[in-house]
């Protein structure tokens, strides 16, 4: 039995991989437009529903573990942004306020018909950023790939305080994927030489 990510994220393959975990890596390519919800904590657990359902039909002897980080700045969701611009405009919004961190988490094993799902919410603070800093931000291009165009394990992420799971804002928080995935079969790795 084999643990997969269905994530192209490396920030949450590193997390795995930190914690000891042997693991393959095969990304769920779903249409996340497709996928509503009445609230965005359930729209980040759905997506991660669907991702883990997507990889685990094709290894459903396997423990798929699925996850998906959205940032809401009120209600607005805000995903990852589409180009440069869109960056630019996010951490323009985010500037001096507080955002929260909604990762959805999902922990399926289709042969044995186990499926587990959650979701963890953080809180960060962000510093009030001036037009340079975000304009050189940008242009890093560090904001790529990342939910609310910035990640707190960045150079100078603008991160002022931090409420709930540090990992759960990096992308996937840990303390709550290795009780699910010791539920699932996978045991938790040994901590040995670490």
């Amino acid at each position: 039995m084999k643990l997969i990510l269905a994530s192209a994220s490396p920030r949450r393959a590193k997390l795995l991989a930190d914690a000891g975990y042997q693991f393959e890596v095969h990304p769920a390519d779903i249409d996340e437009q497709q996928t509503t919800a009445p609230s965005p904590p359930e729209l980040a657990q759905r997506l991660a529903m669907a991702k883990a359902d997507a990889i685990a039909a094709q290894y459903p002897d396997d423990v798929v573990l699925a996850a998906d980080t959205i940032v809401c700045f009120g209600e607005q969701v805000m995903g990852k942004p589409a180009d440069a611009a869109q960056a630019k405009k996010m951490l323009e919004l985010l500037s001096g306020t507080t955002q929260i961190i909604i990762t959805g988490i999902c922990v399926v094993r289709k042969s044995a018909d186990l499926q587990q799902s959650t979701r963890v919410m953080s809180a960060v603070r962000m510093d009030n950023l001036t037009d340079e800093q975000i304009k050189q931000y940008v242009a890093s291009g560090e904001w790529e790939g990342k939910a609310g165009g910035y990640g707190i394990q960045d150079q100078d992420p603008f991160v002022k305080r931090v409420a709930g799971s540090h990992t759960n804002i990096v992308g996937m928080p840990m303390e709550t994927v290795r009780k699910m995935l010791a539920r699932a079969g996978i045991p938790l790795p040994s901590q040995s030489g670490k």
